[in-house]
């Protein structure tokens, strides 16, 4: 069986597994947010940092990358996943509908925040520029994720406003 993961934040340049096609897409009702206190990866309990999560929003939309596991792997892959990405039960694992540029439908594996989550929350931009300048986890610090993430979408093609002012303001007050 073809197994599928939806990307739309470190999976885009770190997946950690082995990827055999890679295809752009759209998963509906979802927004790529900030909206994630890391407490791990790219913070600590003390000084949470910010990573993205798939906030479910009634008419939003997230273009990400919908991705391939290599056939053989599965299981190997849904285990190194729900490792990397239930770390704190943050996240919800859901079988979502991403639609493909090319115009198909796939079922992709995706991970999306719990609203009832204590790592849940909202923060207006220049907070999260704030938070994303100063943490740092155990995965390194907090900007790294967000340049990454910022860069590879632009390489994409994918236009993400609010990513691009963030990597900016967070350079800003860095450097």
């Amino acid at each position: 069986m073809t197994m599928w993961v939806f990307g739309y934040g470190s999976l885009l340049w770190n997946p950690g597994f082995e990827v055999e096609e890679t295809q752009i897409g759209v998963l509906q009702g979802y927004a790529r947010s900030f909206c994630m206190r890391s407490i791990h990866h790219r913070g600590t309990p003390e000084h949470p940092g910010l990573v993205l999560a798939l906030d479910e929003q009634k008419g939003a939309s997230c273009e990400g990358v919908a991705l391939r596991v290599k056939a053989g792997t599965e299981a190997e892959t849904l285990a190194y996943l729900r490792e990397r990405e239930l770390i704190s039960s943050a996240y919800l694992e859901k079988n979502l509908t991403v639609h493909l540029y090319t115009g198909d439908k796939i079922e992709a594996v995706t991970y999306v925040i719990d609203p009832d989550h204590a790592q849940y929350g909202h923060l207006d931009l220049e907070e999260q520029a704030q938070v994303i300048a100063h943490a740092v986890g155990d995965r390194g610090p907090n900007t790294e994720y967000l340049h990454n993430t910022a860069a590879h979408l632009v390489e994409l093609g994918i236009e993400d406003a609010d990513l691009n002012w963030l990597s900016k303001r967070v350079e800003g007050l860095c450097s």
